[in-house]
């Protein structure tokens, strides 16, 4: 008998996206052991201390390491290509049905660190 697969749309009551990357991905081995919190004290000095909450350092860092590692230079595709990926959004902390941040944000918070901070997130982190 031919089987027929219907898609439903489901509430995931019990869904741990931590469940579904394996223990052998990479984004999973680099969240393990890639620490960044001293991201917060270097980046403190370039937000106000007014208006909207910006994008987390941490994240924003880690999405310009995906677009790097993953060749996606068009901050709009690496939006695009993160939302699909379970290994990524675990990799930032996002979760599956969370919101990840506008591709203008990355593109306008990439203009608000100076170079030298750049090279120095990526020299610190390694």
């Amino acid at each position: 008998m031919q089987g027929k697969k219907v898609y439903q749309e489901q509430l995931f009551n019990s869904f741990q996206l931590s469940e579904r990357v394996p223990v052998t991905n990479f984004y999973r081995r680099l969240k393990e052991s890639l620490h960044l919190d001293f991201l917060y004290d270097l980046t403190r000095g370039f937000y106000g201390s007014s208006g909207q909450k910006s994008i987390d350092p941490v994240v924003f860092f880690k999405l310009c390491l995906v677009g790097y590692l993953e060749i996606i230079i068009s901050d709009r595709k690496l939006i695009e290509h993160c939302s699909m990926r379970l290994d990524i959004l675990y990799f930032i902390g996002y979760y599956i049905d969370e919101e990840l941040p506008w591709h203008s944000t990355i593109s306008r918070t990439r203009q608000l660190f100076p170079e030298e901070v750049s090279h120095l997130c990526c020299a610190q982190a390694y």
